[in-house]
């Protein structure tokens, strides 16, 4: 396993984040999880993210007791808060009493005093962004976060949090940005991606295999395989579907000779892409089975020259979406819309 700076900062965290959104404590059984989690450890991952809203905080305290015991100074636990946890009215969004409600909860399921990272989830246009950047600032000077960040926001939105960190003279700023990024997926990078290099935010990237389906297991004209996210029970069949489609299949299988050519597996050819990226820090990957976590982390240290990358471009054509209009449809956080959890990560 490598090691990156998160952004400009000078927190270092491992090329492979072990992520466990619908995962833990949703799609898998517990000692499933907690062997995944172990796996992680092993291969040399150091870096775990997480959200109060993962199965409804289960997620949190299946990680927190898995890692309990273990030395915390050579972890970094991330977790978000702004998705709905609850059926109150202010369970949900980024107030300053969701925000510290939301925190102390993470922090006792996680068992820890701190959170290396704490993120925005979405933005929340229904709340001052002074108010929460104020209420993250005071979580840093209280110790209970270190470094702060956010998840699928826009530019502008990202933009403006910094502005209004600099005209209030907050101590703490935004240095890492979570964005859906993968071969398919490229939003990203016409208007957030430059933003963030210009004020070194580095980009936890999710999703690298899209759902799986990068790694090539889903066929044309085949159902599923038994045990994949396609078969399993909760809301994954529903993110899967967004994705399938023959002749998406059939270019990913059109991928499996440049994979084999490097010398790599798919997905971890799809994690390589993803790290050979500008700004990427890391990629946050989650897994059922620990023989998934051990063959995404060792994707790390893997290069890819420019001729690999023309390649991948050659067999996706058409395929690979860089709309940055779609950042924006995507991300917004619309009143309505806060009264139920978005279905991605």
């Amino acid at each position: 396993m490598e090691y990156r700076h998160l952004g400009q900062s000078g927190l270092m965290i491992s090329e492979v984040t072990f992520g466990n959104w619908l995962t833990h404590g949703e799609l898998v059984d517990r000692d499933q999880a907690v062997a995944c989690i172990r796996a992680a450890l092993d291969a040399g991952i150091t870096t775990f993210d997480t959200a109060d809203v993962y199965a409804q905080g289960a997620a949190e305290e299946v990680l927190g007791a898995t890692l309990d015991g273990v030395r915390r100074s050579s972890l970094v636990l991330a977790s978000k808060v702004c998705l709905p946890t609850g059926d109150g009215p202010n369970d949900r969004g980024l107030s300053r009493k969701h925000i510290l409600e939301s925190c102390e909860a993470s922090l006792r399921r996680l068992r820890t005093d701190y959170l290396d990272l704490y993120q925005a989830h979405r933005f929340d246009e229904t709340t001052p962004l002074e108010e929460t950047l104020i209420a993250f600032d005071d979580l840093v000077r209280q110790g209970k976060v270190l470094y702060l960040g956010v998840s699928e926001w826009t530019a502008p939105q990202i933009a403006s949090a910094l502005t209004i960190a600099r005209e209030l003279g907050l101590h703490s700023r935004i240095v890492s940005n979570q964005p859906q990024y993968n071969m398919l997926w490229r939003v990203v990078e016409p208007e957030i991606v430059p933003l963030c290099l210009r004020e070194g935010i580095g980009q936890l990237a999710f999703q690298p295999l899209a759902q799986g389906v990068l790694t090539g297991k889903y066929r044309p004209g085949q159902e599923p395989p038994d045990g994949s996210r396609g078969t399993a029970g909760g809301r994954a069949p529903t993110f899967i579907r967004r994705v399938l489609g023959t002749s998406l299949l059939e270019r990913v299988q059109d991928l499996l000779p440049v994979a084999e050519e490097c010398g790599l597996s798919a997905a971890q050819l799809a994690i390589a892409w993803v790290l050979r990226q500008p700004g990427v820090s890391s990629v946050v990957a989650g897994a059922t089975r620990p023989e998934q976590v051990t063959e995404n982390a060792s994707a790390s240290g893997k290069t890819i020259d420019e001729a690999v990358l023309k390649r991948v471009d050659e067999v996706l054509g058409d395929l690979v979406d860089r709309d940055p209009a779609k950042t924006a449809q995507m991300m917004a956080v619309k009143p309505s819309w806060m009264k139920t959890a978005p279905a991605d990560g």
